[in-house]
Order: structure tokens, then sequence, then C-alpha cells
């Protein structure tokens, strides 16, 4: 294995960095490769496209005859860039995208062939569904599963394949797919901030849910990579002992971007650009071989669908680079984790964000209503937030370094805390013409200039205000978003809905006017949701104390916080907003379960085999050079070799320790697996948290002790100075 570790080394050191050659501007790309508006408007008829774009705006539906002209077109098109394939790409609950590509071709009689694509094949399809995960959806002999053209989300040329996004549903017709949901609480948020924007402008019609993610993600040569057999089949480094250097002299981040990942970064970004992908921004990262790149803003399902085709890409450009992708959470003890920082708002059709002041005291007012509510939809549903970001992997971050810890609060800064608390001492009811004043003059009327100013920045906040957006910082790198969108955009609409309810009441029953209504409305808000706000250190242990005593959940393990997602509450809610049934809610909840009990699974025999297959042998031959050279010491110096080979004879019996304490946890952790096997669902996640991955740790302490004490020349493992280093 030490051979297999510096032949690996030998290899990524001859590396240099790919040519990429870059002619064409930026805005020339755009979008080549998509089925968008422009192109659209070039292949369609009129009655077609007018068709589309209803289909688009309004949820309107495409009759049969309509899409049979926009499958023509369509294949037209993509013949023309030089297709010759088509795909329904989708989204199950795996987690990836999910894809099987039939040729346009067709024969004629036996002898002649031609390209063909209908409205049939556009609309729907039916893969097998049985592979899939579906929580006990569906029976195993009900294979089938249908596909289902999603218009919203235009369809791309990757790879001469033209990729048709869609949504994916079981024989039954329940969601198989993280889009359905995502796509139900759009609509959802769409219906109820229209109907509160309409307080503010009677000629508001559409509110769109915007998302602007962050991929973060570290870049390891791939021969160093594949010496590492934990990063091969876990995503991680389940042992390695820290590196002397790390992150501490924060030399990395937003430095000069190293030559090969630069040559990676510029191929990936013009893929982006032909695919419609808006990535805009990329720099290194706070951990040595870390990174980021970032997008500008866009409706919330275009966003996630670019999100989850832009980790796709990334994999293949970086083969092309010799580059391994990690987006696990955690791949490196001891330094910065990976996130993917949600940015989500609001905005009507024109562009106009709802969570911006604007000019005048009634857009401050109107900016106010979406951002106090925000917060109080956070604040009802902080555990259902927490369980939308679960993950075995996201586990290992959350609290860790940088990384915001378990516990969902609320960052919002100290001057609008002050804004906030001033807006709790309104007058109930109706306001006198003073305060009416005063309200718009000195506080509503002063929020432009707080955020003009507001630099406050809070990196251990899971969800933070950052001045015209709120940044959801605790999804993890590897999570499609869609999961994390539904969530928020579900709990804000629900809220919206509530607030309607409220005001109208005053104004009924009260006969307040319609800004008294909304003012009281939200002082009460303000008052009810102020525990989640907070603005300090989310590390320290008189947080946990605070959090609990607010009555906050700090829910830090995944099985511990999914029980969220099936309370009656969470299904409650779901039911209500038309997003989910009781059905789909706890078909996740079970595929939650699975997927985290065989993560650890899968963790737990890779560590079992390197400690022992590799880290121990390791040893042992150490050790016998140890041996040899204490027993060659005692024949040439007799009785006073026991002071001359003093550390030696230490050294050995050290060694022996460690290996003793290996083999033993080892098996331990072993025995307790097979029990945990024994049991399903919860019972099985719990068992593998609370008594198999506690010997993780335990492990790695005398696997890595045994790394400093190991000859450098016999270690198989590639050490962690080389993968973070390695340019």
């Amino acid at each position: 294995m030490s051979i297999i570790r510096f032949n690996a080394l030998q290899e990524a050191l001859k590396r240099k960095p790919v040519a990429v050659n870059q002619t064409e501007k930026r805005s020339t790309l755009f979008g080549q490769n998509v089925f968008n508006k422009y192109a659209m408007q070039q292949y369609l008829t009129r009655t077609a496209f007018e068709s589309v774009m209803n289909a688009i705006e309004h949820g309107t539906r495409i009759d049969r005859k309509i899409a049979d002209q926009v499958a023509v077109s369509m294949k037209d098109w993509a013949l023309s860039k030089g297709a010759t394939h088509y795909t329904h790409w989708f989204q199950p609950l795996t987690g990836a995208t999910a894809e099987k590509h039939d040729a346009f071709f067709e024969s004629i009689n036996g002898s002649l062939a031609m390209e063909k694509f209908d409205g049939e094949q556009l609309v729907q399809q039916e893969p097998d569904a049985s592979s899939f995960p579906s929580g006990g959806i569906r029976n195993t002999f009900e294979a089938r599963g249908f596909t289902a053209w999603d218009p919203t989300s235009p369809a791309f040329i990757y790879e001469r394949t033209l990729c048709i996004p869609t949504i994916f549903v079981a024989y039954t017709g329940e969601a198989l797919d993280n889009k359905t949901p995502l796509l139900k609480a759009l609509q959802a948020i769409d219906t109820h901030a229209t109907a509160v924007c309409k307080y503010f402008d009677k000629n508001i019609s559409k509110v769109n849910a915007t998302l602007g993610w962050e991929q973060e993600f570290f870049l390891i040569d791939d021969a160093l990579a594949i010496s590492r057999p934990d990063i091969q089949l876990t995503g991680r480094t389940l042992l390695g002992h820290s590196s002397a250097k790390g992150q501490q002299l924060d030399d990395h981040y937003f430095g000069i971007i190293p030559a090969r990942a630069m040559s990676f970064m510029q191929e990936l970004e013009e893929e982006c650009m032909l695919l419609g992908i808006p990535v805009k921004t990329r720099h290194n990262e706070v951990a040595p071989n870390q990174f980021e790149v970032a997008p500008i803003f866009e409706e919330v399902n275009l966003a996630v669908d670019h999100n989850s085709l832009l980790m796709d890409v990334m994999h293949k450009v970086a083969k092309r680079h010799s580059f391994k992708v990690l987006f696990h959470e955690k791949p490196f003890t001891s330094i910065n984790g990976s996130a993917k920082h949600n940015n989500w708002s609001l905005s009507l059709d024109n562009g106009t964000n709802l969570l911006s002041p604007g000019k005048t005291p009634m857009k401050n007012l109107q900016f106010l209503t979406f951002f106090v509510n925000t917060i109080k939809a956070v604040y009802e549903n902080e555990e259902l937030l927490r369980a939308s970001i679960v993950s075995a992997s996201n586990d290992y971050r959350l609290g860790a370094n940088e990384a915001p810890p378990a516990i969902i609060s609320v960052f919002i800064g100290s001057q609008l805390s002050e804004v906030l608390d001033e807006l709790e001492n309104v007058t109930k009811g109706k306001l006198s013409p003073k305060e009416k004043t005063d309200l718009k003059l000195n506080i509503i009327g002063k929020i432009p200039e707080i955020l003009l100013d507001n630099t406050d920045i809070n990196r251990t906040s899971p969800f933070a205000f950052t001045g015209n957006k709120f940044e959801f910082r605790a999804v993890g790198s590897s999570a499609n978003c869609a999961g994390p969108m539904t969530v928020l955009n579900t709990i804000v609409a629900k809220q919206l809905k509530e607030f309607k309810v409220d005001v109208d009441k005053l104004i009924d029953t009260n006969n307040l006017k319609k800004d008294e209504a909304v003012f009281n409305v939200l002082r009460e808000y303000i008052k009810a949701s102020k525990k989640i706000r907070f603005d300090g250190d989310g590390y320290t242990e008189a947080w946990e104390k605070e959090a609990k005593k607010r009555g906050l959940s700090n829910n830090k393990t995944s099985p511990e916080a999914l029980k969220a997602l099936v309370s009656k509450k969470g299904i409650a809610l779901y039911k209500e907003m038309g997003v989910m049934n009781k059905i789909e809610i706890e078909a996740r909840y079970e595929i939650k379960l699975e997927e985290y009990t065989k993560r650890l699974q899968i963790e737990s025999r890779v560590l079992g085999d390197i400690s022992r297959n590799h880290v121990v042998p390791t040893a042992i031959i150490y050790q016998n050079t140890l041996l040899e050279n204490t027993k060659n010491l005692k024949e040439i110096f007799g009785g006073e070799y026991k002071n001359i080979a003093k550390e030696q004879i230490e050294l050995i019996m050290i060694i022996s320790n460690h290996i003793t304490e290996i083999n033993s946890l080892v098996i331990k952790m072993e025995a307790q697996r097979a029990k945990a096997n024994k049991h399903s669902g919860l019972k099985s996640a719990e068992e593998y948290c609370s008594k198999v991955k506690p010997f993780f740790e335990q492990i790695r302490y005398h696997c890595d002790k045994l790394e400093t004490m190991v000859d450098d020349n016999l270690w198989p493992l590639t050490k962690y100075r080389e993968l973070l280093f390695t340019k």
C-alpha cells in the first residue's frame, strides 16, 4: 500500500494545468445549449410559444396537439445542436439525478430510418421505479413509475443528449422525487404571498421565491483520492492525523486560485454558460484545497435544477483535470467542512425584491411584513427546518469549526433588532396621528439607511438576514436544495396565510385601518418569535443553555431531528398547504432513516477494513524493525542494551497497546453493528448513531497515533499534508 501512496504522489506532482481555450465572451456562450425563451421563439409557432409561456408563468396545462408541436420543434433544435438522444432528467429520492437515454432514431420497415420525437415522448415516460427509494409507497411488483415534463425548467443539451427536466411519481400518484413537493410549495408561496402583497399594491399578481446557492467543495488529485479507500467508498477520510499546517494562517481564503484549480474552474464555467447556469463567482474557501462557486439568483425551481446539474458537470469536468470533487460536508477533521448556503428571498414578477425596503414608508412596511413573517415561520417550525438538512454527512459538520450549530436561530443584526424592539411598543388597536407619523418617519423610514450601514455578520448562525435575503447556512454541500427549499417555502406560505387571516380579522371586527391592522399583527408576531433571534456565538455552552431555556430544540443527530418530519404538526402543515400527503411524508422519513443507517454501516465496514488490513499490519512491520534493532543492540552491548534501546523498547510497547486497542475496538464495533442490523427504521438508525458511530473516533484515535510513530516510508495511507497541500 505504501507503494500505491508514493506512486500516487509521484503522479500528482507531475500534473500540469489542462489548457482551456476561452475565446468567446460569457454573454455569447450563455444558454446556447438551452431550449430557452429565445430558442422557443425561433422554433415554435406563436400559438405553441404562448401556450408554453402560459404554462411557465401561470401553471396552465399544455394540450396534446401543442405538446406534439413543441416536441417536433425541440427535436429539430436538438438535432441542429448535434444531439442524438433524449432523456427525461429527474431527481429521485437518492439525492442525485437520474436519466435513461433513448435515441431519436426510429426504423421504418427494417430498411429505412428517421429521427422521431413526439408529444407523448416529451410529456410522459414510464421508467422502472423498482430500484429507486420509495419508502414503502409501492410494492416491488408494481415497478412502474411516471416521469412528466416540467415546462417551468427549460430542456438542455449535455453531451449530445436532450435532457428534459421532469417530475417523478409512483404508479399510485405519490411523488417519488424532490421536484414535485417543491413545485407545490412554490405554488403555495405564490398564492399566499400574492394575497398579502395586495395590501400594498392591488395590481400584484405573482410572487416568485428566488434562490442563490453557494456551492463549496474540495478538489483532490484523483490519484491521491484513489490511494485512499475511505475517500473512494465514503467520500471522506475516516483516518488521518491532522497536518501540522491546516487553515490556521488564513492564507488560502480568497487567495490566488492554484493553476490547476483555475483551469478546472474555467472549463466548468464554460460548460455552465452553455447550459444556462449563471455562475458568477469563484474563489478559494477557508480550508486548503477548498473552493466555492456561486451563481446569480434565479427562481427556486430553476436554481435547484441548475445546482443538481452543476454537481453532475463538476464530476465530469474534474475527471478531465485529474481531480476528484468532494461534496462531503466534513471530508477532513479539524478544518472547515463544506456547505451549500441557500440565499432565499421573494420577488415580484417585475424583479422587485420583497425583502428589500423601498423609498416609501408603505414599501418599507411591505418589507417588514415579509421580514417578520419569515422570522415567525422559522420560530414556529424550527424543528422541521432542522429536519430538512439532515444527513449522516452533515451531522459531522454542524457545530464543527465555523459551521452553524444544530440549534436553529435567526440572526438579523443589532440595528434591525432595535427596530423590532421599537415596534414591540406600538400601541394596541388604533394609532394616533402622531404615532403613525413617528412610526413612518423615525422607525420604518430609516430601515433603508440601517440596511445600508448594517455590516454585521455571524458565521455561526444557521439562518441569517444578510441585507436583502435570508441565508440558510446549515444546508450541507452534498444536499439537494429542493429539500430545505420545500420546507422553507411551505412554512412561510403557511405563516403568510395566517397573517392575512389575522389582519383581515382586525380590519373587519375592530374597524382598524389596513396599516394599523398590519402594525398590530406584526407587533404580536415580533413578541411571539423573539426567542428565535440570536446575535451571539452559537458555539458556546452558554448559548446551548440559553436556547434550552428559550424552548428551542437542539437535535444534534439525524434520527433525533427527523422525528419532526412525521410529527402531527409536520404532517398537518404539509397536508394543509397541499405539498405532501401523509404517505409521501412517511415515505421520505423511512428513506432518510435507511440512507443514514446505510452510510454509517458502510463507514463502519470501511473503517474496520482499513484499520485491520492496512494500519495494523504496517504497525507490526515497523514494530518488527524496532525489535530487530533492539535484538542487535543486545548482541553488541549485552546488559547495557536496556539503556541504549530504552526508547525503542518504549515505542514497541506503545505500538503494541495501540494495536491491541484497535483490534479490541473493531471487534466491539462489529458486534454492535450486528445488533443494529437486526432492527430496521428508527431503531436501527438510533443503534448505529448511539452504539456504532462512537467507535469511529475511538478507533481513529489509535490509528492516527500510529501514523505519527510509524516510519513514513511504510505508512500506506496518503497523509493529510499530501491530500490538502498538493496543488
